[in-house]
């Protein structure tokens, strides 16, 4: 696989280039440069990176490119992590990525009550970062639907397992749509 020497390449749109050229992003990583051909051809993936070699902006720009625009009130992509502080470091890694669009993203975490995430889900959103939990307990309140949905990512797939949302994460999965474009990123998976 030949080398890719610049963002341009993967031919992104303009205001992605702009808010890659805003992080001073120059070269895309090597994980970056194997996987987000592969997610903007549609295809399911699992990428494996060490902490800090720009995992989440691989599954990020790819995402954020397929998306392209505010659409409807329903989400259509859906980004799980294990923790509140990872759900909130992806959300403002994706806000900046997607700062010239108008897309429409929201954090969605425990820790607090539910009711002005509710208010933000009824007014419409694009791209949903979640902790299973607090999906799981949206979804059964009838306030998170998921008809629309049409990317996945598990950010630190592995880590969520160890944790015990295996259960929770079966349980999101049987909801979400079956033809959907799967993504799982991880530090540590072996």
């Amino acid at each position: 696989m030949p080398t890719i020497t610049s963002f341009e390449s993967f031919n992104l749109n303009k205001q992605l280039l702009s808010a890659v050229a805003d992080f001073n992003f120059h070269v895309p990583t090597e994980i970056q440069q194997k996987a987000i051909p592969i997610i903007l051809a549609g295809q399911d993936v699992i990428g494996i990176a060490q902490t800090g070699t720009g995992k989440t902006a691989a599954y990020l720009l790819p995402l954020i490119m397929k998306i392209k625009f505010a659409q409807g009130d329903l989400p259509r992509a859906v980004i799980l992590a294990p923790t509140k502080e990872l759900t909130l470091q992806i959300s403002e890694h994706a806000m900046e990525l997607a700062k010239y669009t108008h897309l429409r993203i929201l954090p969605l975490y425990g820790g607090i009550g539910p009711k002005t995430q509710i208010e933000m889900l009824r007014q419409g959103i694009d791209i949903i970062i979640s902790t299973p939990g607090r999906f799981t307990e949206l979804y059964q309140k009838g306030e998170l639907f998921t008809k629309q949905i049409k990317m996945l990512v598990l950010d630190e797939a592995d880590r969520m397992m160890d944790m015990g949302f295996m259960g929770q994460l079966r349980k999101i999965l049987e909801v979400l749509p079956i033809k959907r474009q799967n993504l799982l990123f991880s530090a540590t998976f072996s």
